[in-house]
C-alpha cells in the first residue's frame, strides 16, 4: 500500500486536487482510499467534515465518516489526554482506511500547522506515516510565493519526501507570472512543479447558498437561484451617482450594502449581480425586492454590520459536494490536462 499526503493552505484547492487524483488513479486501475486525519466541522447540523462526505461517496468507501476523519479541529484541545487520544484514534483509523487499498490519499488539515502542539500537524504526520507529500498552493502575491518556499524548506528539513508543488486556482492574469517567474525560482532551488491549474469558476467560485450557510439571516427574494456562482465581492459604499459605473466592473458578484441604500441596490441589480447581501438588519425598499424577484437575484438580509459580514466571508471557498457532477468532472479534467499525473503515479508505484 502506498500513500500520498496532499497538503496546503486554506483555499488552495487541496480537496479538488485529491478528488481529481483519486478519479485518475481509479481509471488507471488502482484501488483508492481517502483519509483526513484532522478535519473541519461543517456548517451543517451534523458537524461532519465535508471532504470526508464527498470522498466517501465518490470512492464508494464502506467506512464510517468518523474513521475517514477521526479528529475534528476544535478551539481547545490541549486538555487532559487530548493529544494522546487523538494520536491513537488517528493510528487506528489509518490502519482501517488503508486495509485493502493500493493507494491512500491523505488530505491535509485546513491549516497545515493544526495540532502542532500534539505533533499531529501535516508535516509531522506525513513523516510518521512515511507518506510522500504534494503541496497545493494558491499564490496571489509575491509574499504568498514566499510562504510556498517556506513550506517546501520546512518539509525537506523535517525529512518528508516532497514530490513537488501544484499551483492551483491561479487567476488568468497571474498564469504567465506563475509559469515565468515562480516556477523557475522553485526549480532553481531544487523543488519540482507538477502542475499549474488555472482558476475555473465552476469549481472555485462559491455559490450563493454557501454565502447563506456562513452568514445565516433571511432570504427575502430569489430563493430559487441560491445555486448561482459568486466570482467577486463588492461593497456598495459609494454614492448613487457613481454606483452603476462601479458595479459594471465586475460580473457574477455579491454586493454587500446597508438595507437602507435602495438607490445603490437598484443600481447593482441593473448589472451582473449574483446576490445582494443587506446588512444591519434593515429591510429594503419594496422596489428593491420587486426588482430582485423580477431578475431572479437572491437577496439575503443579515443583522451583522458590513465590516463583520466581510470578515465572515473572507475565507469562504467552494465546497464540492457529492451531487456536484460538474465540479467532480472538472476536478478530473484539471488533473489530466494541467498536472503531470504520470509522474505522480510513477512515484507511488
Amino acid at each position: 500500500m502506498k500513500s500520498l499526503y496532499i497538503m496546503g493552505t486554506p483555499a488552495s484547492g487541496k480537496t479538488a486536487l485529491a478528488l481529481g487524483l483519486a478519479q485518475k488513479l481509479q481509471k488507471e486501475g488502482y484501488r483508492v482510499s481517502y483519509f483526513k486525519p484532522i478535519g473541519s466541522p461543517s456548517r451543517r447540523a451534523d458537524g461532519v467534515d465535508d471532504d470526508a462526505v464527498l470522498m466517501k461517496e465518490v470512492l464508494q468507501m464502506d467506512l464510517p465518516l468518523e474513521v475517514i476523519t477521526p479528529r475534528l479541529i476544535g478551539p481547545s484541545y490541549l486538555l487532559g489526554d487530548g493529544c494522546r487520544e487523538a494520536r491513537e484514534k488517528i493510528r487506528e483509523a489509518y490502519a482501517r482506511v488503508s486495509a485493502g487499498a493500493d493507494v491512500v490519499l491523505i488530505g491535509g488539515a485546513a491549516y497545515p500547522y493544526a495540532y502542532a502542539a500534539c505533533g499531529l500537524d501535516d508535516i509531522t504526520l506525513a513523516r510518521e506515516l512515511g507518506s510522500p507529500a504534494l503541496l497545493v498552493v494558491n499564490v496571489e502575491s509575491d509574499t504568498g510565493f514566499d510562504r510556498t518556499l517556506f513550506f517546501n524548506r520546512a518539509m525537506v528539513a523535517e525529512g518528508v519526501k516532497l514530490l513537488g508543488n501544484v499551483f492551483n486556482n491561479i487567476p488568468r492574469p497571474l498564469l504567465a507570472k506563475t509559469e515565468g517567474i515562480y516556477r523557475p525560482i522553485l526549480e532553481e532551488k531544487g523543488y519540482r512543479v507538477l502542475g499549474i491549474i488555472p482558476r475555473r469558476p465552476e469549481i472555485a467560485s462559491p455559490t450563493v447558498e454557501e454565502f447563506y450557510e456562513v452568514l445565516g439571516g433571511e432570504v427575502l427574494a430569489g430563493a430559487q437561484n441560491m445555486g448561482r456562482l459568486v466570482e467577486d465581492v463588492m461593497v456598495g459604499a459609494m454614492t448613487a451617482e457613481s454606483a452603476l459605473n462601479y458595479f459594471r466592473r465586475s460580473a457574477d458578484k455579491a454586493v454587500i450594502l446597508g438595507g437602507d441604500r435602495a438607490d445603490v441596490a437598484l443600481a447593482a441589480l441593473e448589472t451582473s449581480t449574483s446576490v445582494l447581501i443587506l446588512t444591519g438588519g434593515l429591510y429594503p425598499d419594496v422596489r428593491v425586492l420587486a426588482r430582485a424577484q423580477e431578475k431572479g437575484v437572491p437577496v439575503i438580509l443579515v443583522h451583522y454590520d458590513t465590516y463583520t459580514t466581510i470578515e465572515k466571508i473572507s475565507h469562504l471557498t467552494r465546497r464540492l459536494k457529492p451531487g456536484d457532477t460538474t465540479g467532480i468532472k472538472v476536478a478530473l479534467e484539471n488533473v489530466e490536462k494541467f498536472c503531470q499525473w504520470q509522474e505522480i503515479i510513477a512515484a507511488l508505484a
